[in-house]
């Protein structure tokens, strides 16, 4: 069978969705979990656009074993000499560099010509080629690149030394079968194709990313460019579980990976709980429906054999149908094989600070779920902020205005106010302004429920401007208000020292 190369970004494209930034230790988490999974290679960050980038790539580098780390920079020296730096501690190492190739990154984002550009596209690969033996090369837009351009730029980037070329749809704009035949013509066309691989990085703006993807690969692409549950800039990249679930299912395209597909479950909710970005249910592999059927017809044939309506085991991406429910009645050891299942390993103190939280959640709710279980493993993330909440109570109802009074701690010192508003929600914040008094707007404002129940952990997202500049709120409770409360302060806490 032919091998294909899993190339993860879930830690640089992915990461560039507004409000879902990992630190360096979530990253190193996300980091070992693909390692687990089987991913060939993590795009760790892009050094030279901050610090904590930087570090990221150089922690991942010491943290992870066998996989290749990888270092995105622009075509510059400057980038790739500070991606080299960061890259010092990787055991396997690459540097992906590259440049815009279509008509509308030449003319109009760097005001030049095809010919110069092909230059620096070659100048960029030589020096990277100076730190270390595999480079990759990415055309950008190379979706709306002209293919004998795109020939061109390929072949001179083969021959100055790049082991991998991206041929990225950065925009989303091409059809599978135009995408298809765009490999197919460097396959046929471009000397030297095969002293290096064809790598797809498709972006899903048109809903057709994964299927962009796959007829990449059917005409010769053998490096995939994903995410785990999909995630990235504007509408995302190529779910990560898709692709080596669609292998899976069609063994007659004679493709295989690495991927341990009985991870995929563990890892899309760990993802999801650190970037506080929910799932969507009918998300293909992953989604809480995946596996549901409410059709009567559906059921009675998955009862009756269920190959009638699954292409897929649920057991084959990690969901274990027999799993053990988590009720107020668990143990440590159940909880610690929930998390362990999910990805996240805890141990002592740590695990004890989890399941008192747990016992007190249990409290609440008849069932515990996976996504209630990471939102628990993640809370001291937001325990240790400089400003909490100390108490919040709120009155309201039909035809009584709303009252909270809310009581806050700051640096370890108490605060109160209270406040009338419209809707419970309303009186909380403005309690909370008469406390922090800074100029603050909410520009958006969403609550998800995790599941269905009417005792649900309700997630909160919020966007608070400040000084021009906004800030990403997340908070989990199940009370509604207490999480918009959570949600709000979290928001606050990046900019109040």
């Amino acid at each position: 069978m032919d091998r294909l190369y899993i190339f993860d970004t879930t830690l640089r494209d992915g990461e560039q969705v507004p409000g879902c930034q990992l630190n360096t230790i979530e990253k190193i988490q996300v980091a070992k979990a693909l390692e687990g999974l089987g991913v060939d290679v993590i795009e760790a960050g892009f050094p030279i656009s901050s610090p904590g980038d930087f570090n990221s790539v150089v922690e991942i580098s010491k943290a992870v074993t066998w996989p290749t780390i990888c270092a995105l920079t622009r075509g510059v020296q400057k980038d790739i000499d500070v991606a080299a730096e960061a890259l010092k501690y990787a055991k396997n190492k690459r540097i992906h560099t590259g440049i815009g190739t279509s008509d509308f990154h030449i003319k109009h984002k760097f005001n030049s010509t095809q010919d110069e550009i092909l230059e620096r596209a070659v100048a960029a690969v030589k020096h990277a080629k100076k730190y270390v033996e595999d480079v990759e090369f990415y055309c950008e837009d190379a979706g709306r690149t002209d293919n004998v351009y795109l020939a061109r730029v390929v072949e001179a980037v083969i021959k100055a030394g790049a082991t991998v070329v991206n041929i990225p749809d950065t925009t989303g704009y091409c059809l599978p079968w135009q995408y298809g035949e765009k490999i197919k013509f460097l396959m046929d066309n471009v000397k030297g194709v095969h002293n290096a691989i064809l790598s797809t990085h498709c972006h899903n703006d048109l809903g057709m990313a994964t299927a962009n993807t796959i007829a990449g690969v059917q005409n010769g692409a053998r490096q995939v460019e994903v995410t785990i549950n999909g995630i990235g800039e504007r509408a995302g990249n190529t779910s990560l579980e898709e692709i080596a679930m669609i292998l899976k299912c069609h063994k007659s395209m004679n493709i295989e990976t690495q991927i341990n597909t009985q991870k995929i479950y563990g890892i899309s909710r760990m993802v999801s709980g650190l970037m506080n970005m929910p799932v969507q249910a009918n998300k293909a592999v992953v989604g809480r429906n995946a596996f549901a059927h409410s059709s009567g017809i559906h059921q009675d044939g998955v009862l009756k054999n269920r190959e009638s309506y699954e292409i897929m085991d649920p057991t084959d991406v990690g969901i274990d149908k027999n799993s053990i429910v988590l009720t107020a009645r668990s143990g440590r050891a159940a909880l610690k094989h929930r998390l362990s299942v999910l990805g996240v390993n805890v141990e002592g103190d740590h695990l004890d600070t989890i399941y008192e939280a747990f016992l007190k959640l249990a409290d609440k709710k008849k069932d515990i779920n996976d996504d209630d279980v990471l939102l628990l493993a993640g809370k001291e993330r937001t325990e240790k902020q400089r400003i909490q909440i100390d108490y919040l109570q709120v009155t309201s109802g039909v035809g009584v205005k709303s009252v909270a009074s809310l009581g806050l701690l700051i640096a370890g010192e108490k605060f109160e106010a209270a406040a009338v508003g419209n809707g419970p929600v309303d009186a909380a914040i403005k309690a909370l302004k008469q406390i922090i008094k800074r100029t603050m707007t909410l520009q958006e404002f969403t609550i998800q429920a995790i599941s269905k129940g009417s005792d649900d952990v309700g997630k909160v997202h919020m966007q608070v401007e400040h000084d021009g500049i906004v800030y990403y709120g997340f908070g989990a409770n199940t009370d509604i208000v207490a999480a918009s409360v959570e949600a709000y302060i979290n928001a606050i806490n990046q900019f109040v020292k």
